[in-house]
């Protein structure tokens, strides 16, 4: 099998510019697309791969359930197939720097969590596809200069709870690899967490959790060890994200976090708490101790019996006071209280805010919407103002009063859809079936000679395959076949001509006719020189094949006049010159021509004739 190199075009379409990398089961190319005239980075499985039937079958079953994740976070698959005995995925080309690259440089801990947050973000998307990466690590990670991260890697052997792994054999990079990855045991969407959180630890500390000096080194402290807390590393990591860490590195999957989500909720907390150190808590004065009036000197009693009564009437007057105080209080508190408003702003921070105020949240409802993801939509209680105030929940005579529950409605985002097929469609047809599914449109012209114009070839993301709704669909329009411009061939040689049209995918057609042209030159052609026309057309060409030839005929003996007018007719141009003929029969009689009658000439060659004239008389002596 030939080896995939640079200047080398791979299935007819994609030009290898340079190599962008190489792992233990692939090449990374940088390949021009000559389809769609777009840069794309092309996979190439290595060879002693390609020759496992069953790990091709995996592999190509893999690749398509990868080349379905249509997420702003996760790289694009645009293309995949086979190429003389190995079989490649055309993928999104992304400029920039590797998440193992910046970790190295140094990021701030909110800068770390918030790239962290993004590779959530793809994996919460994989998950739900059924899609488990196993070998997330920051090299698989590209930051671009606007700082998203994307996720590459999702087409190879890692789709599913993928069966591909030789026996024997743990796959995946060993800093990265989860606990029961490392012991050959089943892989989750938990064990992709794990390596997000290992992945979270070195951008936060500059170093990843297990050092070895072999890679069974670094998976049996995978197994064993608990790694140190980040905030010993880097003092400035608070303890909330220590926690975060510490959480997703536990040892047990189910002492994790089980889903993205919890995961993500658990970041954005821990940047909220970092954001606001302390954070707001309500406190409540002590009552002041109750003090008792001086009671008035007692009059020694007179008996046993007056003192009791006594005590049991100041007793009395207490408990009246006390109750009287109790009501009044009950009657004059307030009983209503202000809510904040907290729709426009991010889950996390809603429920920060409510929270520091004494709100509990009684219930977080998602509903698809076009608002980006987790901002809060609606809260019940409503705001006040401008509502009116909601009550408290205060129980009669009780000193305290509990804020009501608030229920928030937030964002789903648009959630996600089938693009549906548009093959073969027209532009309007194609376009009112996307706008109906919920999705926007491009449109790019290309040519085709085996799809009539005016009808899509084919979309990007593909017919079936799931896409964010309000994302673009680019519709790839049939322009009709690439026209041929006919060259100027008049003047040139028919060999050259020929060439020239065989070269614009034409077909030639060659007549020959008399002419003063040289031989062989093309006097003529049809279509002119520089109309466009499709390919296959037939370009028709006249070749001169010389002036036309006739016989030169045998005009001795006759009169003049009749050399003359024989001749003529026959094309020639005669010219007359004289000689004495030998006897005076000749005269006025052609003695002679040339060139010699039966001679081939072109028309309009002269012919000379000599004509017999009378010889002169001598003259008389005497006479002059």
């Amino acid at each position: 099998m030939p080896e995939v190199s640079e200047g080398s075009v791979v299935d007819g379409r994609y030009r290898v510019l340079e190599r962008l990398g190489s792992g233990g089961m692939a090449d990374v190319w940088l390949a021009d697309d000559t389809h769609l005239q777009r840069r794309v980075a092309l996979k190439v499985l290595h060879s002693r791969f390609s020759q496992d039937r069953e790990f091709v079958e995996r592999f190509r079953r893999e690749a398509e359930a990868a080349a379905g994740l249509q997420h702003p976070n996760i790289v694009a698959v645009f293309d995949r197939g086979e190429f003389e005995g190995s079989y490649y995925i055309a993928m999104q080309y992304i400029e920039g720097r590797t998440l193992k690259q910046l970790s190295d440089a140094g990021l701030s801990p909110e800068q770390a969590a918030r790239l962290i947050r993004q590779v959530l973000e793809a994996a919460r998307f994989a998950h739900r596809h059924g899609i488990v990466h196993r070998d997330l690590k920051p090299q698989n990670v590209i930051v671009d200069t606007e700082g998203k991260a994307v996720v590459t890697d999702f087409g190879i052997a890692r789709a599913g709870v993928s069966e591909i792994t030789q026996a024997g054999e743990v796959m995946g990079t060993p800093h990265y690899l989860s606990p029961e990855q490392a012991q050959g045991m089943d892989v989750t969407a938990v064990s992709d967490l794990y390596s997000i959180g290992v992945m979270l630890y070195e951008a936060l500390t500059g170093r990843v959790p297990f050092e070895g000096e072999s890679a069974v080194a670094v998976a049996m402290k995978q197994v064993s060890q608990m790694p140190q807390r980040p905030s010993s590393i880097n003092p400035r990591v608070s303890p909330s994200l220590d926690a975060v860490v510490m959480r997703a590195l536990e040892k047990d999957p189910g002492q994790r976090f089980q889903s993205a989500d919890a995961f993500i909720a658990a970041l954005d907390a821990a940047l909220g708490d970092s954001a606001q150190p302390g954070g707001g808590t309500a406190a409540f004065a002590p009552l002041p101790p109750v003090v008792a009036s001086p009671a008035e000197k007692e009059e020694e009693p007179d008996s046993d019996e007056k003192a009791k009564k006594k005590r049991r009437r100041w007793l009395v007057v207490g408990i009246a006071v006390l109750i009287g105080a109790l009501v009044g209080f009950a009657l004059t508190r307030e009983t209503t209280t202000s809510i904040p408003s907290v729709t426009g702003n991010q889950l996390n921070v809603a429920i920060t805010l409510l929270q520091q105020d004494g709100f509990p949240i009684r219930e977080v409802k998602h509903v698809e919407r076009s608002t980006p993801q987790n901002i809060v939509l609606e809260q019940d209680p409503a705001a006040s103002p401008p509502a009116e105030k909601a009550s408290l929940d205060c129980a009669f005579l009780s000193f305290s009063c509990s804020k009501p529950a608030v229920t928030l409605t937030v964002s789903a985002g648009p959630g996600s859809a089938k693009v549906p097929s548009t093959a073969g469609l027209t532009r309007a047809q194609a376009e009112a079936k996307l706008k109906q599914s919920g999705f926007g449109i491009q449109v790019e012209n290309v040519h085709s000679s085996g799809v009539a114009p005016g009808l899509v070839i084919h979309s990007t993301p593909s017919g079936g395959t799931a896409a964010t709704r309000g994302s673009d669909v680019v519709l790839a329009l049939s322009s009709g076949p690439k026209l041929a411009k006919v060259p100027v061939l008049v003047s040139s040689q028919r060999s050259v001509a020929v060439q020239q049209i065989r070269a614009r995918g034409l077909v030639a057609a060659v007549t020959e006719e008399t002419s003063s042209a040289p031989v062989g030159q093309v006097i003529r052609q049809s279509p002119s020189a520089g109309k466009e026309v499709e390919p296959g057309s037939t370009v028709s060409i006249v070749v001169s094949k010389g002036a036309q030839k006739v016989a030169v005929p045998d005009v001795i003996g006759r009169l003049r006049s009749e050399a003359v007018t024989m001749l003529r007719e026959a094309g020639l141009k005669p010219t007359v010159s004289e000689q004495e003929a030998e006897s005076s029969s000749k005269v006025g009689h052609v003695i002679n021509q040339f060139p010699v009658a039966g001679a081939r000439v072109e028309k309009g060659t002269e012919v000379t004739v000599v004509v017999g004239k009378a010889a002169s008389e001598p003259s008389e002596p005497g006479k002059p």
